[in-house]
């Protein structure tokens, strides 16, 4: 497709060196109204134009943000997408597999945003991304914090909770051989303390039982006292799964260490399987 030039007329320049020199990555169609002294019309047909040439994205009604001019002399259709989502709603956060992605626990790309938030909005399309509303309990809303996502900040779960979130949740994580991959490259990393910390106040058995075996599956050097943390708060009755209420073919089956049923096969796991597993480091002869 042919890109648009990112040339700038006296008004327009106006408008996105106005920004430039005080810092600011988003505007109100207001201020460009009081800004260049024209009518609402000739301020709406300077937007559309700062659009057109890839300027300025349009983030709700009324408000635009900036596309950095480091992002080069042409507007290449793209923007930052997270950015722009993140006008949704208040507050929020982005996680499950769009928080992974960030994290670099996932090499899958996905086309679907998903943004977590207690207030009731709807999905909706921001660009060519489709952005997906998560309204989570009361009590799993935390576990995160800002972030720099190209010039912007947005509000990304952290890398444990980041993994704790895709367990509980698969399906939001692409399925559950791709959380069970998430968690085993994030144990690389990962504060072992906090995660356990996350877990007693999230108060679920199930998601505890599924950290403790799917961490262990994947080799995690997980610390005695931690170990010992996460085995207390997974005593006590009830039944937990990890995967559907009904086995899949093959089905792993109930792992008495941890009082789970893995209603999984063994291959969907294979990918984590081991790869949290300190390895040896190569010594030079």
């Amino acid at each position: 497709m042919p890109f648009a030039t990112r040339s700038l007329s006296p008004q327009e320049s106006r408008v996105i060196l106005s920004m430039a020199e005080h810092g600011s990555r988003e505007i109100e169609r207001g201020e460009i109204i009081d800004m260049l002294g024209v009518s609402p019309q000739a301020a709406d047909h300077v937007i559309r134009s700062l659009r057109r040439k890839g300027w300025l994205e349009r983030a709700s009604w009324g408000q635009y943000l900036l596309i950095p001019p480091e992002m080069g002399p042409d507007a290449l259709g793209e923007s930052n997408i997270l950015a722009l989502a993140s006008r949704i709603a208040e507050p929020y956060y982005f996680g499950y597999g769009t928080a992974a992605m960030h994290h670099s626990l996932t090499t899958q790309h996905r086309q679907v945003i998903r943004l977590v938030t207690p207030m009731r909005a709807r999905n909706r399309r921001v660009l060519d991304t489709e952005v997906r509303i998560v309204n989570p309990v009361p009590g799993k809303f935390f576990g995160f914090g800002p972030v720099d996502v190209l010039g912007y900040t947005v509000m990304m779960s952290d890398r444990e909770k980041t993994a704790i979130d895709c367990i509980d949740r698969p399906d939001l994580a692409g399925g559950e051989g791709e959380a069970a991959t998430i968690l085993a490259t994030a144990c690389r990393r990962i504060d072992w303390h906090k995660a356990a910390g996350y877990l007693e106040r999230m108060s679920s058995k199930t998601l505890t039982r599924r950290f403790g075996w799917l961490a262990e599956r994947a080799g995690a050097n997980i610390p005695e006292d931690v170990l010992t943390h996460l085995q207390d708060l997974a005593k006590g009755s009830g039944r937990a799964f990890f995967g559907p209420r009904i086995p899949k073919p093959g089905a792993i089956g109930y792992q008495e260490g941890w009082q789970l049923t893995a209603n999984v096969a063994s291959h969907e796991l294979s990918d984590s399987a081991g790869i949290a597993r300190p390895r040896p480091v190569d010594r030079e002869r």
